[in-house]
């Protein structure tokens, strides 16, 4: 997903990620031995990792706080996050208990009021939360008013008059929502004005009021948020990558999951790589090695078809494991529809060829009759039958309306047992456009000029290139930001793969991968 921003929507590598990505992805295949083998070294490229050793329970909490916090930067970095009051997306539990604890407090609270005389211990733990809330507002100077609120809601002075049934709670609620009226954003000016206009009972008002502290209280975490994101924006590569070498430096294991990627993409090459007529026994010495962005973009690849219920993804790649999922479904949806409309065309022909209002009718009905198919409830069969049903209908349709015989039960029956067959994987058309999918991510992914390759789509897969385009857009932003970031970890472990026990040797100075022409521009 593009950084709002700083990064720019179209996936030609940035100046300011490529230098990143350079310091520590210096070269191809036949470079890959220089590019562990040079004299020039920077802490900021040169990630560490503690020996094993046991973790106290003290460092794993820290660890975990420190995650969260490279989390949450991330999002903000990446996404325009912010905090919202609408809590429709928590679970129906959460909601329904949520729910009933907030009932039952304010039927106690009501209950207590009515007493005679009153009862005001809930009252009081409220004005107390109040009182908190409204201080957490105030900016350190504003010694003033928090003077002042300290002296109106005295919790020592209220006890005392809640025992002699001298509590003013009107009075209180009034200065309250005039001291709200102050603190708040001036687009809660409308809830403030409601809240003074209320003739609603005090219990109902008290309610009102807290509702409108909970919102000014996200107004101010947003307005927080968007105070330190150019700070975040800035710096954030630097930041992401010393917040993980934090968590390394706690949990030594932390690049267990990276490493166990990396050395299976690095598996599979190394049998491609292998020089004719030698053998496996000839041992690393006489093979030609892949180099590091080769060895990234095998992996990175992986993704595309990663089974993200079965295995866990690699450490680095936690914080955006949610898109890489969505860039698979989006996929896997632009496969099928693709799948499903070569087999129209090749089924049915010259009649319909060429008549673009019609594929594009035939697009957007299966689009949207295979939308959420990634669930795990979704049964593609039946759903594929119907898409079938509905296809047969529409090219009737069209024939009928330009003087041509409508299919015969044979063609239906034909073209609905192909469409419902690329269910199975080893489907052959399903499988040519499967294959076509990762020779252009591969394409996009070894090509330092990404934006020149994106247009240029593998034959077969036009019906879905305005989709594949972006979805690449959004794959190749989401790999170049990691790579900035994570990219000197992922050279350690590449070159303790290729060179087991020798001593790690420094990476490229930045004159030395200027020479390289991985990433030239």
């Amino acid at each position: 997903m593009p950084l709002n921003d700083e990064q720019p929507t179209s996936t030609s590598r940035s100046e300011d990620q490529g230098s990143e990505v350079e310091s520590s992805l210096a070269s191809e295949p036949d470079c890959s031995r220089d590019s562990f083998n040079s004299d020039g070294s920077s802490k900021q490229c040169t990630p560490s990792s503690s020996p094993p050793k046991t973790v106290s329970l003290h460092e794993v909490m820290e660890a975990g706080r420190d995650l969260f916090n490279l989390k949450l930067a991330h999002e903000i970095i990446i996404n325009d996050f912010h905090m919202d009051q609408d809590r429709g997306t928590q679970s129906s539990l959460w909601n329904a208990v949520r729910d009933n604890v907030h009932k039952a407090f304010w039927d106690i609270l009501e209950a207590e009021l009515n007493e005679d005389p009153p009862e005001y211990q809930h009252a009081i733990k409220l004005l107390e939360e109040i009182r908190e809330i409204l201080l957490s507002f105030l900016n350190p100077g504003a010694n003033r008013m928090r003077t002042k609120i300290m002296k109106v809601l005295d919790m020592d002075l209220i006890r005392q008059q809640a025992e002699n049934d001298a509590v003013d709670i009107q009075g209180l609620a009034s200065y309250i929502i005039t001291t709200m009226g102050k603190m708040c954003a001036p687009m809660r000016d409308k809830e403030i004005r409601n809240l003074r206009e209320s003739t609603d009972n005090i219990v109902t008002l008290l309610k009102e009021i807290f509702r409108v502290l909970n919102i000014m209280r996200a107004d101010a975490v947003n307005q927080a948020i968007q105070s330190i994101k150019p700070l975040l924006q800035r710096n954030r590569v630097e930041y992401e990558r010393e917040t993980f070498q934090s968590i390394l430096d706690k949990t030594p294991t932390a690049l267990n999951r990276t490493s166990s990627w990396i050395q299976s993409a690095l598996e599979e090459l190394l049998p491609a790589t292998m020089p004719p007529g030698k053998s496996d026994d000839a041992g690393k010495s006489q093979r030609a090695l892949p180099g590091p962005i080769q060895i990234l973009n095998t992996a990175c690849l992986r993704f595309l078809t990663w089974d993200f219920s079965k295995a866990l993804v690699p450490e680095t790649w936690v914080i955006d494991e949610s898109r890489l999922e969505e860039v698979q479904w989006q996929l896997k949806q632009c496969e099928m529809v693709n799948e499903v409309l070569l087999i129209v065309h090749s089924t049915v022909g010259g009649p319909i060829q060429g008549i673009s209002s019609l594929s594009d009718r035939l697009k957007r009905m299966i689009s949207v009759l295979l939308e959420g198919m990634h669930r795990p409830g979704f049964n593609l069969e039946e759903t594929l039958e119907g898409v079938s049903s509905q296809i047969c209908c529409e090219l009737n349709k069209s024939l009928i309306e330009r003087n041509y015989p409508p299919l015969t039960p044979e063609v239906q029956a034909t073209l609905t047992g192909q469409i419902c067959s690329i269910s199975q994987k080893d489907n052959p058309i399903r499988t040519l456009v499967e294959d076509r999918v990762q020779q252009y991510f591969m394409v996009l992914l070894s090509n330092p000029k990404t934006q020149n390759k994106l247009e240029q789509v593998p034959a077969g897969l036009t019906a879905i290139k305005p989709e594949l385009v972006q979805i690449g857009k959004t794959f190749i932003s989401l790999i170049d930001y990691n790579r900035a970031v994570y990219g000197p970890f992922y050279v350690d472990i590449i070159r303790k793969l290729l060179f087991g026990s020798r001593p790690p040797a420094p990476i490229l100075s930045q004159e030395q991968v200027s020479n390289c022409h991985v990433f030239h521009k």
